[in-house]
């Protein structure tokens, strides 16, 4: 029986018996195991044994067979591996030999890698784009992957934005640190059109967001002429939420489809599908769409639909109750990774201090009993909203609600030791805010207290 102990001494020795284990005729997993436990190879493997393994009928014996002559990083091979990312048919065995050539690091490989450029598969593409990566000095090289940022695939389009249109070779304004956010804002509520206070937020001020925004013609603080309206309404809101955004941090978005009672029996309602239409402007606007998150909600606690199907259940006529909110989480798109956001803060000050070290839903599927509020119909689940605080913000962060109603998401903002801003037009939930700041617990932490502002005095702080 051979061993991984087996092959790692045989590899060593230099008495041929090493190609007798990879004859071609042996039985497929006798040459999957050897191949998937070859590890580090010596600097001196001969790696002859494999060329006749990579015209085999198995294709992960093919793959794992040029993965391996990948590590002898020997442009030695190059015609061998060639062939195989011309003419394999199995695309991931052809992505592995273009991985296998851009180890080789040789400038021979150059003409085979931009040939490849044109390949039908855009993850071949992206394989000898990271290969050509290696010579991105060379002018010929340079000129021939800038091209591809008219490619119409968008990984495509997203590296080479990264690696040469948006590169920090250039001087860049100077910004403040990442972690720190303007003074004037912290624990702050203006009341007053979010459009109108955004424009006196400098860029790149805030770390996160979290909003419903008033649903269609459903509420009587609502009113739209057309839908049309409604929805150039929160584009402008969530572009200027944008531009106040730090590099790569986090907006979050809970909506749901609404319906508008039809205005006789003659007349059916009529849904609007609200996530689904704001989507695509998002997206559009700069946002990368991460994750999407159900909240589900009791039976009990909607309204039911189901009513008259449950009577005569004929079909056509079903209508579903609607439990769920979809709750969108979007990132400030960026060519950093989450870990440079992270390594911003202070491992022992902040980061520690910040850790989500309870038990957490693992699941997209978060069930939270909703809220009713005498004053507000549409309340946050205090629940709902340290979940997000602590999954998408650290310590001492600055958190942004630009619809805050009753204003939940400052009250956990600030019991999780993290500072709010917060913007609300009507003067009713204004005072519904008033009343809920008793329950802050501002003894937790060394932040000052809130400060309710009109929207004159808000721009003249920021003036400041």
């Amino acid at each position: 029986m051979i061993t991984k102990e087996y092959i790692n001494k045989l590899k060593t020795e230099k008495n041929g018996k090493f190609s007798e284990l990879l004859n071609p005729q042996e039985d497929n997993k006798h040459l999957l195991f050897i191949l998937d436990n070859l590890g580090r190879l010596p600097q001196d493997f001969n790696g002859e044994c494999f060329i006749p393994l990579l015209n085999h009928q198995n294709d992960k014996v093919r793959l794992l067979t040029v993965k391996n002559i990948g590590k002898l990083k020997n442009d030695y091979y190059l015609d061998y591996v060639s062939r195989v990312a011309y003419n394999d048919d199995n695309t991931m065995v052809r992505r592995e030999a273009l991985s296998a050539i851009g180890r080789m690091r040789s400038e021979k490989a150059i003409p085979l890698l931009i040939k490849k450029l044109k390949d039908s598969d855009p993850k071949v593409i992206l394989q000898s784009i990271r290969a050509l990566l290696v010579f991105k000095n060379n002018n010929s090289v340079r000129n021939r992957l800038k091209k591809l940022i008219k490619h119409p695939n968008e990984m495509i389009q997203y590296v080479i934005n990264k690696e040469f249109i948006n590169s920090n070779n250039g001087t860049k304004k100077k910004k403040q640190k990442h972690p720190e956010s303007p003074a004037y804002m912290k624990n702050v509520i203006v009341r007053g059109d979010v459009r109108d206070a955004l424009k006196h937020v400098p860029d790149e001020s805030i770390h996160l967001t979290f909003t419903s925004p008033p649903y269609y013609n459903a509420r009587d603080y609502s009113i739209y002429q057309s839908y049309k309206e409604y929805l150039e309404f929160l584009r402008s809101v969530f572009k200027a939420v944008h531009r106040v955004t730090k590099e790569g941090r986090f907006f979050i978005l809970d909506t749901s489809p609404i319906i508008i009672p039809r205005v006789s029996r003659q007349h059916s309602s009529k849904r609007y599908p609200i996530p689904y239409d704001i989507h695509p402007f998002l997206v559009k606007m700069g946002w990368e769409f991460i994750d999407d998150i159900i909240w589900v909600k009791p039976e009990a606690s909607v309204k039911n639909r189901n009513a008259g199907f449950l009577q005569h259940r004929k079909p056509l006529g079903y209508k579903s109750n609607a439990r769920v909110e979809n709750i969108m989480v979007y990132r400030k798109k960026t060519d950093k990774l989450i870990d440079w956001n992270i390594k911003q803060y202070d491992l022992q000050t902040t980061i520690k201090r910040s850790k989500v070290n309870e038990e957490y839903e693992t699941s997209n599927v978060w069930r939270i009993d909703p809220v009713f509020d005498k004053k507000h119909s549409a309340v946050f689940p205090l629940e709902l909203c340290n979940r997000i605080i602590k999954f998408y913000s650290y310590i001492g962060d600055l958190v942004f609600d630009p619809f805050a109603g009753s204003g939940t998401f400052g009250r956990a903002a600030i019991n999780l030791n993290r500072y709010f801003f917060l913007t609300e037009t009507e003067a009713k939930y204004i005072k519904r805010i008033k009343e809920n700041i008793r329950q802050y617990n501002l003894s937790s932490t060394h932040i000052k207290p809130p400060q309710f502002l009109n929207l004159k005095t808000f721009i003249l702080n920021s003036k400041v």
